[in-house]
């Protein structure tokens, strides 16, 4: 939120923000109307351009590489992108850590297993497909909360246990 601005004027922006755009990109967690600015400027409402997600994602240079053998990169030259969408959608990513919505929930849970730039690259890309999805489809953004995400991690859990006990010959039983 820009502080030189008034509650009028921001109003009056995210009007003009959804009716340009088509959907509320502010109603996803973390995107503020600057950063929805900044998307909108550059890359419109139409991304008939881009195929899939995929393709917009690596246009923006969001997408994890594809030169990894054996879980580690290979050796060579990775392309840098410079995009002001991507850097707004990091930036929002940022944010993330500290929100308690489902992408902030998310994004703790990938910073307990990679280093904070990788994390926020990945926020970014999650981010990225939101925004590609919203736009292609016209969909409102539906907030899961952090239960949401909460209860799909207890259930990955159990489920990697239950392929653990079976692979070591034994049997989960629920406790009354």
């Amino acid at each position: 939120r820009n502080p030189h601005r008034s509650n009028e004027q921001q109003l009056i922006l995210h009007r003009a923000l959804n009716k340009v755009m088509g959907v509320d990109l502010t109603a996803i967690p973390t995107i503020g109307i600057d950063t929805a600015l900044v998307l909108a400027s550059e890359l419109g409402a139409d991304l008939s351009r881009f195929p899939t997600s995929q393709h917009f994602c690596s246009w923006l240079g969001l997408a994890p590489p594809t030169r990894i053998s054996g879980g580690k990169p290979l050796p060579g030259k990775t392309v840098k992108v410079i995009n002001r969408a991507a850097q707004a959608l990091k930036q929002a990513a940022s944010i993330a850590r500290n929100d308690k919505s489902f992408i902030g929930a998310s994004h703790r849970a990938r910073l307990t297993r990679m280093d904070t730039c990788c994390a926020i690259k990945a926020t970014a890309h999650q981010l990225a497909r939101l925004i590609y999805a919203m736009l292609t489809k016209g969909q409102p953004y539906v907030e899961k909360g952090m239960e949401e995400f909460e209860e799909r991690s207890r259930d990955r859990q159990l489920r990697a246990l239950e392929r653990k006990a079976r692979k070591l010959g034994l049997q989960l039983v629920k406790a009354a």
